[in-house]
C-alpha cells in the first residue's frame, strides 16, 4: 500500500511507470514527474481504467474514497467512466437551462422589438437583482418560495415599482421556457398579489402658470453650456430625455428641417419625426459650435465621446431649485396639457409625443402620419415659450399660428 511518504519519493524515470496501492488503484508516474491516479477495473469481462486525478491535488485519501465509490457503481453494473460521461452531460445541459441562460436568450429575442436602451436596462435589472441568487439554478427547479423570496429583498430596500417589474420580467422568462420546453409551470403566476402594490406617480410636471419662471431660471442657469442649451432643447421638442441624450448630428436634416430619431432609439420601436422650428435650429447651431466635432449632439462633459449620463438632465434640474417639482420627463406632460388646451388636433399632438400606438402594424407606417399639422404645432410651440421668455401675453385659444 501506498503512504504519502513513498508517493513523494517517487522520482520519474525515461518511460512511465505504474506503482500499485490496493483494489485496483494505482499511480502512473510520468517521464515529466506528473503522478496520475488511475483505477484499473473489468466490467462484463473487459479491462478497463478510470482516471481519478492528479497528485497533490487529489490526496491519497480523496483517490481511496473515489475508488470505493466506483467500485459500488461497478457492483451494480453501472461503469463509472460512462456515468462520469452521463454526468458531465446532465450538467452541461442544467447549465444550458440555467435561469440566467434563458433570461439572456429571452433579451435577446426581444431586441428585435425593443429599443437597444430599454434592452440593456431589462438586461441590467436581471444582472443586479436576479442572476446573483438565481441565475445558476435550472430554470425548471426554482419555485415560488424561492421566487418571491428574491422579490422580498428587492421590496426591503423600498423599491417596489423594481420587484412588480422584476416579478413581470421572470414571468415572462419562465412563459419563455416553457414555450420552448424547458420547464413546465411559470411560479411567477402563483404570486399574484403577494408584493406591496406601489403608489402611482406621475413625472412632477410644471403647470403652464409655472412655466415662464422656469424659462427665467434657466436663462440664469449658470452650469454647463451644453446642458442649457440641452433643457432648452427638451423644453421645445418633449421628446424622452433618452431620446436625446442619444442624438447624433447624422440624425438632423436642416434643410428639411426635421429630426429623425432612429426605431431602435424609440420606446415603441418605429422611426419618429420631430419638426425643427427655427427656435431649435437656433439652439442645435449653438450646440454645434460646442460638440460638432463629436458625435453626439450632447456631448458628454467629461468625456465627449460619450453623450451625457442619465440623470444629467435632471440633476440640473435640481440644481435650479426645482427638486421635487419638475422632471426632464415631465416637459412631455406639460407640452400635452397647453396643446390640447389651445385646441390642436388630440390626434396629431400624440402622434408628435409619440405615444403607444395599440395596431403594431399601423405604428410602423405612422412615422409621417399629421407631420403637416405638426409641423405648425411644433414652430407655434416654440414661438409660444420665446413669448413665456420675453415676457409677452400670449391667451390660450387665440395665439396666432405661423403655419
Amino acid at each position: 500500500m501506498l503512504t504519502d511518504q513513498k508517493i513523494k519519493a517517487l522520482k520519474p524515470k525515461d518511460k512511465q511507470y505504474k506503482v500499485s496501492d490496493e483494489k485496483g488503484l494505482y499511480l502512473l508516474v510520468k517521464p515529466n514527474a506528473g503522478k496520475y491516479w488511475r483505477l484499473k477495473y473489468r466490467l462484463s469481462g473487459r479491462e478497463k481504467n478510470l482516471a481519478i486525478g492528479v497528485y497533490p491535488e487529489v490526496t491519497l485519501k480523496q483517490a481511496r474514497l473515489a475508488r470505493d465509490e466506483a467500485k459500488k457503481l461497478i457492483r451494480s453494473g453501472v461503469d463509472p467512466v460512462q456515468d462520469r460521461q452521463e454526468q458531465k452531460l446532465k450538467r452541461l445541459e442544467l447549465a444550458s437551462n440555467s435561469f440566467e441562460t434563458v433570461a439572456r436568450e429571452w433579451v435577446v429575442k426581444k431586441r428585435t422589438e425593443w429599443s437597444e436602451v430599454h434592452s440593456d436596462k431589462v438586461l441590467r435589472s436581471f444582472e443586479q437583482d436576479i442572476f446573483p441568487p438565481l441565475g445558476r439554478k435550472p430554470i425548471n427547479e426554482i419555485t415560488p418560495p424561492v421566487l418571491l423570496l428574491v422579490l422580498r429583498k428587492i421590496e426591503s430596500r423600498g423599491a417596489l415599482e423594481v420587484a412588480q417589474r422584476a416579478l413581470q420580467r421572470c414571468g415572462a422568462v419562465f412563459s419563455y421556457a416553457i414555450a420552448t420546453g424547458i420547464c413546465e409551470r411559470n411560479p411567477a403566476k402563483d404570486l399574484k398579489g403577494t408584493l406591496t402594490t406601489p403608489k402611482k406617480e406621475n413625472f412632477t410636471a410644471l403647470s403652464k402658470k409655472e412655466l415662464p419662471v422656469f424659462l427665467s431660471d434657466l436663462e440664469k442657469y449658470d452650469g454647463h453650456i451644453t446642458i442649457k442649451l440641452g433643457l432648452q432643447f427638451l423644453i421645445h421638442t418633449f421628446v424622452r430625455t433618452n431620446e436625446l441624450r442619444g442624438a447624433v448630428w447624422s440624425e438632423f436634416d436642416f434643410d428639411a428641417k426635421q429630426w429623425i430619431i432612429p426605431a431602435d432609439r424609440m420606446k415603441m420601436k418605429a422611426e419618429h419625426i420631430v419638426p425643427l422650428s427655427k427656435q431649435v435650429i437656433e439652439t442645435l447651431e449653438l450646440l454645434k459650435q460646442l460638440n460638432g466635432r463629436y458625435e453626439y449632439v450632447l456631448a458628454g462633459i467629461n468625456n465627449p465621446q460619450k453623450t451625457i449620463s442619465n440623470n444629467t438632465l435632471l440633476y440640473a434640474i435640481y440644481r435650479m431649485g426645482y427638486h421635487n417639482r419638475a422632471t426632464a420627463h415631465g416637459f412631455r406632460a406639460t407640452a400635452s396639457t397647453i396643446l390640447n388646451e389651445m385646441g390642436y388636433n388630440h390626434d396629431a399632438i400624440e402622434r408628435q409625443l409619440a405615444h403607444a400606438e395599440s395596431n403594431k402594424v399601423r405604428a410602423a407606417y405612422n412615422r409621417a402620419e399629421y407631420l403637416p399639422e405638426r409641423t405648425i404645432i411644433m414652430q407655434d410651440c416654440s414661438n409660444l415659450i420665446e413669448s413665456m421668455t420675453s415676457g409677452n401675453n400670449v391667451v390660450i385659444g387665440d395665439f396666432k399660428r405661423t403655419g
